[in-house]
């Protein structure tokens, strides 16, 4: 297991729904003894076992494996299992089967503030988090200064973190737990709290910690970060494991068939007295499970199918295209147009479109000489899943994926 920083087999996790067995203390049940001494040993009926709908498998059968040195990325739906994977691994929580082996000091920032006292400054809960984390005194010590400066809050360092608002909670809290130097650092969606700016910071640091030999886990819904951080990704489903690989692939497929599920389904119904109706729409020459899966560059074809009911005249169309952040990417219009009573395909045909692997949405909309008629934003989006043609590291990629060739003084393209 040189290489190897984190192995787990067949690990499960069952978990118990519906009431709880009371917690009782020693001395609830000393109490218990005085009131009626027989009943702890009573022989009445045994209690039936409870039935197997009221429990529910939070993990499944998962055997996996992560070298040092890797920044491996977990994404899944809510409620596949991935928070209970890290608390496995930090031994927060107990496995119902199986095991699970982290070789070197785990540091984990699995929810916001772990292991800080409310009462407490911001100064003591340093020291206090990292002792809990495993960190010396003498260490806390030494990079007290670096953790304050990461985290921002040098001016409310002797403040009550009561008073700190759940983004300066998250600040200190990840900064305490990244410079622990660990060898394996767990953390969870919380990055989500903090701004965009803080964001860069904490990936930055994951980043420098993966560059010193360690190993990062890291769980986001933020396909954007995934993609820029890690080299290998988890896809986990029901509990179990669905899929594991290189981040482009593993990412794509996911984004994928979260659009899939409703692929094949129109729009609603429009009411009856509306004049038209955008109906559907799909990339032509797309697989028919997928009609919204983009896998090429070009050249491409979108077709958006109008169901006109009465006949427009002086028609307005217009078509933009917008990325998940919702930047306006491309928009083009189409006016003076006569449609009759049917259905009309209304198509764009381009040469390429150089967009990096994500998610899009295409909105498109409808006037004629009254005004609007109708507008939609494409359900479901579009999803890019094509070959990466930029930077090999996706922090420094941009919005156009474009193929080019590299020559230096006019030799052989690299």
């Amino acid at each position: 297991m040189g290489d190897i920083a984190i192995h787990t087999a067949n690990l499960s996790k069952r978990y118990r729904l519906g009431p709880q067995e009371p917690y009782l203390a020693l001395r609830d049940v000393l109490a218990k003894c005085v009131k009626a001494p027989f009943r702890l040993f009573s022989s009445g009926r045994p209690r039936q076992p409870r039935a197997a709908a009221d429990f529910i498998w939070a993990l499944n059968d998962v055997c996996l494996e992560v070298k040092h040195g890797e920044i491996v990325g977990i994404i899944g739906r809510n409620g596949t299992g991935k928070s209970t994977l890290l608390k496995v691994l930090t031994r927060i929580t107990q496995p119902t089967s199986g095991y699970a082996e982290v070789w070197g000091r785990v540091g984990s920032l699995l929810e916001v503030g772990t292991g800080f006292h409310p009462e407490l400054t911001g100064r003591e809960n340093i020291y206090l988090s990292g002792s809990i984390l495993g960190m010396t005194k003498a260490e806390i010590t030494r990079r007290f200064g670096e953790i304050v400066a990461f985290a921002g809050v040098e001016r409310f360092l002797d403040t009550p973190t009561k008073h700190y608002s759940s983004g300066m909670y998250m600040r200190l809290a990840f900064a305490v737990a990244a410079h622990l130097e660990p060898d394996v650092l767990l953390v969870d969606e919380v990055l989500a709290v903090g701004d965009l700016e803080f964001q860069k910071k904490c990936l930055g640091k994951m980043e420098s910690v993966s560059q010193t030999g360690r190993t990062v886990l890291f769980v986001s819904h933020q396909m954007n970060q995934i993609r820029r951080l890690c080299s290998q990704v988890v896809w986990m489903d029901a509990g179990g494991i669905r899929k594991v690989g290189p981040t482009a692939a593993v990412v794509g497929a996911y984004e994928a068939a979260m659009t899939s599920g409703h692929a094949n389904e129109p729009r609603a119904a429009a009411a009856s007295d509306a004049k038209a109706r955008f109906v559907r729409w799909k990339i032509e020459g797309s697989s028919n499970e997928n009609p919204h899966l983009l896998t090429s560059l070009g050249p491409v074809t979108v077709t958006f199918t109008l169901q006109v009911n009465r006949p427009l005249r002086m028609g307005n169309h217009g078509g933009a295209l917008y990325n998940y952040e919702n930047q306006l990417i491309w928009a083009r219009a189409a006016s003076n147009l006569e449609l009759g009573v049917g259905d009309h395909d209304l198509s764009y045909n381009f040469p390429m479109l150089p967009l990096r692997p994500g998610i899009y949405s295409w909105h498109v909309s409808m006037y004629d000489e009254h005004g609007l008629v109708d507008v939609w934003f494409c359900s479901p989006e579009m999803t890019v899943s094509t070959e990466n043609h930029q930077h090999p590291s996706d922090r420094w990629n941009g919005i156009l994926n474009m193929p080019c060739q590299f020559r230096v003084n006019g030799t052989r393209p690299i």
